[in-house]
């Protein structure tokens, strides 16, 4: 059964959006997900399914979010297969003494257009660096996510997409609980 990966954006941020990890499994599984495991507050859930839309699933799970919560959040959902190819082609890892703390992915609700992508390739906000591929971004901050002008807020405005981040961190951990290993990126 095909394994998917859905991160939730902006709850259980101070006090807006609140989520419990514990309800949220549970709402997944009135949904009829299989081998359902959340990681961190954040909003990330790992779940086995039937081959579906991944479009589809997105709509149901925050039309479902909606009616049990009272309130929207967008849901982004990739594969196992498209999460293990995304930490493969990060080039960043290619710089010696890098300190993976400082990267991070953002996960975008589709592929921007064309038009979206020369507008928001202009933009260099030293020391950060970024680069699009298809339907994320690679985030380098020396100086802390926290700290960055290339926020959800900014691609989100630029690209006119949906975008959720995660640290690199995350995103590792996300895939070595979709695959039930710990991750090894020479197995890629």
């Amino acid at each position: 059964m095909p394994v998917y990966i859905s991160m939730l954006r902006g709850i259980n941020l101070g006090n807006h959006k609140k989520v419990s990890m514990p309800d949220l499994k549970t709402l997944y599984d009135t949904l009829h997900f299989k081998n359902i495991e959340t990681y961190i507050q954040s909003g990330n859930v790992v779940f086995e399914w039937e081959n579906a839309d991944i479009k589809e699933l997105e709509k149901t799970i925050a039309k479902s979010i909606l009616k049990y919560y009272q309130f929207e959040v967008p849901v982004v959902i990739r594969t196992l297969e498209t999460m293990q190819k995304l930490i493969a082609g990060n080039a960043f890892l290619q710089r010696k003494g890098l300190d993976e703390k400082q990267l991070h992915v953002t996960f975008l609700s589709e592929k921007p257009t064309a038009a979206n992508l020369g507008k928001v390739n202009t933009f260099h906000y030293e020391p950060d660096e970024f680069f699009i591929i298809e339907d994320h971004i690679y985030i380098l901050c020396p100086n802390g996510y926290g700290r960055t002008k290339l926020n959800n807020n900014f691609f989100e405005s630029k690209l006119k997409v949906t975008a959720t981040t995660r640290n690199w961190q995350t995103v590792n951990k996300l895939l070595e609980i979709a695959t039930k290993q710990p991750y090894d990126p020479m197995t890629l």
